[in-house]
């Protein structure tokens, strides 16, 4: 049966996931696995027993990976140890911060999995809508500024996230007892003004950034937002439409693609523009093939004036629509370390490697993260490159915070290479069912050999993004960044370059696979090119641009090994 198929017989994405959560079945069969999803739950596997498993004649050792959907990434600190207590109480002791801002327990048990998804929403948040072919979780930069921007852009992703929460009640009937969400609004009908009886044809992504800090990667999402500021207030927002990250290897019909400018929009009709675009992919995105089922496909079918006409056709006729807006981007990094709020207050910015929140032999980040949020109750933010903010700190506690995190040795920002910084990996092994290699597991060593060559070449200040995914679908969002290690078998990597450390552009193959071992002679044989021909003060992303008379790939230029590469 065909996706479409589950999502139109599934009485609301019920299925028979509560029967087969009561049972004594040790997974899910197929239908539900799609439902699952939308539920917020992924079922898995641990593949590194898979060979010694089938080598003993039993069956996968299956678990699932269960995700909050928090928007902007905002939760209290109760909220964050909740979450702690649930890595021991249901996962494997580790928390996962997501490129969307969520949080990720991982290795949940069957029977313990309805337990971990009513914890949540007891807690205030949910798992609702963190997957499947809905809206996604809305991203938002997590910056605690007090501006306009900064404000009207909190609200802005709460608004969103409430008005795409799907209104059907499976959820709450099979999860939560038939109580209501711990995060969003709970509808008495369950008709779908939004999503209808097909839902959408795939996964929908919104993102919102204020310029010059392009931290959540716009250009990436379905849907892109960028405010504009007049007269001390947010007048409207400018619409990037249609960036996505995921392709198949070897299929040129699939590729990365960066969004486009749509339109400017008055700030009262920003959530009916938002409507009106998901209405417009709802109706006529591809569900033939999956494959080409996302926004990105459906532009470049039919062109940006034309999404741009559907949309408009589908807006109130008072909304005020105009051309896009100029902007500029400076980083996709985070602010870490210690900033001020604007407000009196400070906050913290820590990097945590690969975003996973475990204990290490020399820094105890959950341990350490634990007892900051315990001692003050500080606001927590997740960041879309998976570190974390703690807000609202009054300057009077900075030395005890510091002299915390010096007890549990995580370590300054200040130590490391502004390549490690900005940085990410997805999760890959063991538990992603799509990985063909490893990412999180091994990018903090290929960055520890990689930072050796950066030394070298005085290069350790230079904002540097490298990013590695296990597989092409491009969860870290690969394909902008300076360079990108796409991983196709075990060990061995695609390697593309040629992006841009602000997110606005996007690279191209470079070598179609390289082993993990050679990666960081690649790099150096770059990096000594881009010393010895760099203008004074030129950074990589625009030397590359460049020397290389840069023009957008087409693509099949992410399928085609450069020719000129080094």
């Amino acid at each position: 049966m065909s996706v479409e198929d589950i999502k139109r017989n599934s009485q609301g994405l019920r299925g028979k996931i509560a029967e087969t959560l009561a049972s004594d079945a040790p997974l899910f069969e197929e239908n539900e696995f799609q439902l699952l999803k939308f539920h917020g739950t992924y079922q898995q596997d641990d593949r590194d027993q898979r060979v010694q498993l089938r080598k003993e004649g039993k069956d996968r050792y299956h678990m699932f990976m269960v995700r909050s959907k928090i928007p902007g990434g905002m939760v209290t600190a109760r909220q964050y140890i909740v979450h702690d207590e649930m890595a021991d109480r249901f996962g494997n002791g580790t928390l996962r911060i997501t490129s969307r801002q969520g949080l990720q327990t991982h290795f949940v048990l069957k029977g313990k999995l309805k337990d971990c998804i009513k914890t949540i929403n007891e807690c205030g948040l949910t798992t609702w809508g963190a997957c499947g072919d809905v809206v996604r979780n809305v991203m938002a930069s997590p910056v605690p500024l007090k501006t306009p921007a900064h404000e009207d852009m909190w609200a802005l992703s709460r608004e969103l996230a409430d008005v795409f929460t799907a209104h059907s009640h499976a959820y709450s009937d099979i999860w939560l007892n038939g109580e209501k969400l711990g995060l969003g609004p709970t509808y008495e009908s369950e008709e779908e003004p939004i999503y209808k009886d097909v839902y959408l044809p795939r996964k929908f992504k919104f993102g919102i950034a204020v310029p010059p800090r392009n931290d959540v990667d716009v250009y990436t999402q379905d849907l892109g937002l960028v405010p504009h500021v007049e007269d001390g207030a947010v007048a409207g927002y400018t619409l990037i439409a249609g960036g996505g990250m995921g392709m198949s290897h070897g299929k040129s019909n699939t590729h990365p693609s960066l969004g486009k400018p749509l339109f400017y929009v008055d700030r009262a009709h920003v959530v009916d523009a938002c409507v009106a675009v998901v209405g417009v992919q709802r109706d006529h995105g591809n569900r033939e093939d999956r494959k080409q089922a996302r926004m990105k496909y459906l532009i470049e079918k039919q062109g940006i004036e034309w999404m741009r006409k559907e949309t408009i056709a589908r807006m109130p006729k008072e909304a005020a629509v105009s051309d896009p807006k100029p902007i500029a981007w400076s980083t996709t990094g985070d602010p870490l370390g210690w900033n001020e709020q604007g407000d009196g207050k400070l906050f913290l910015g820590l990097w945590i490697p690969e975003g996973r929140i475990k204990d290490l032999e020399e820094a105890k980040y959950r341990t350490g993260l634990r007892e900051i949020a315990e001692t003050f109750g500080f606001p927590i933010r997740f960041t879309p490159n998976c570190n974390i903010l703690f807000t609202d700190i009054e300057p009077g506690q900075k030395d005890e915070v510091d002299a915390l995190l010096k007890k549990h040795g995580i370590p300054s920002h200040e130590t490391m290479s502004e390549a490690r910084l900005l940085g990410m990996a997805c999760v890959a092994l063991p538990t992603c069912g799509l990985a063909l290699a490893d990412s999180e597991r091994v990018f903090q060593e290929l960055l520890d050999e990689i930072d050796v060559h950066l030394r070298e070449l005085n290069l350790d200040g230079e904002p540097l993004l490298f990013r590695m995914t296990g597989c092409p679908n491009g969860c870290a969002r690969p394909y902008n960044a300076d360079f990108a290690f796409v991983g196709k078998s075990p060990g061995k990597y695609a390697v593309f370059v040629g992006g841009s450390h602000r997110g606005e552009r996007l690279g191209r193959l470079e070598r179609k696979m390289v082993g993990l071992d050679d990666i960081p002679a690649l790099v150096r044989a770059y990096l000594d090119e881009y010393v010895a021909s760099r203008e004074e003060g030129e950074l990589f992303s625009d030397w590359w641009g460049r020397t290389r008379n840069y023009t957008a790939p087409s693509f099949e230029q992410f399928h085609e090994e450069s020719a000129a590469a080094v």
